[in-house]
Parts: structure tokens; sequence; C-alpha cells
């Protein structure tokens, strides 16, 4: 049975995203490849976190380091994988809307990538 088989994968997946960190991490590879210092710099980690983080995200098969002379450039490990993400992402909000409305005075946000790196804040 198909579906059986595919579990551990979707599973594998989950686990990778279940952390706010690491889904942030993920959105932001979706947009471009980064440097770890970098991604934990704007992500406002720590290097050692941001490091773990990649670390787990390489054990998922999600990303992947391309040594880029002294140093480690990271991307996702299939293009294909952003889109996946911004089309699961539309499917959540398109199911409920209301799960990443900004509160208050806000300005609304303009995609869907946005809408959920807002609400995960700078964890």
């Amino acid at each position: 049975m198909e579906t059986l088989t595919h579990a551990p994968v979707l599973a594998r997946f989950g686990y990778a995203v279940s952390d706010p960190t690491r889904a942030r991490i993920l959105l932001a590879l979706s947009e471009a490849p980064g440097y770890p210092s970098d991604l934990a710099d704007s992500l406002s980690v720590s290097r050692q976190s941001m490091s773990n983080h990649l670390t787990c995200l390489r054990g998922c098969g999600l990303v992947v380091a391309v040594p880029d002379g002294r140093r480690m450039r990271y991307e996702l490990a299939d293009a294909r994988l952003g889109h996946a993400i911004t089309d699961l992402l539309g499917v959540v909000l398109a199911v409920d809307p209301t799960c990443c409305a900004p509160s208050g005075g806000e300005p609304a946000l303009t995609s869907p990538l946005e809408t959920v790196a807002s609400r995960w804040g700078n964890g």
C-alpha cells in the first residue's frame, strides 16, 4: 500500500517544520540560498542554534550545504520544495484564512510566506 510507505517521509517533513525556527529557515531558503551566519542574523537566533537547525534540516533531506570558497551556503535540496511550501501555505490559508490574520492595526500581509513568517515571529 503506497500510502503506508510514504508515511515516514511525510512524518519526517512534519518533524522538520514542527519547530518555528526551522520553518522560518525553510521559508527564508525558499526565497534564496543563504549562509548560516546571515540566516542567524536575519532570523535573530544564535549561530549555534542556526547550526543545530540546519543540521536537522539536512538530516531530513530538505536542505543541502554547498561549498562556496571557505564558507558553506545552504539551499533547498530541490527547487520543487520551495513551490511545495508555497502551495502548502496557500492551502492551509485557504482552509483557515483566520489562522494568521493580522491583529490590531497591522497591515495586511501580501503573501503566504509573509503571513506565516510573521505569525512565527523571531523565535
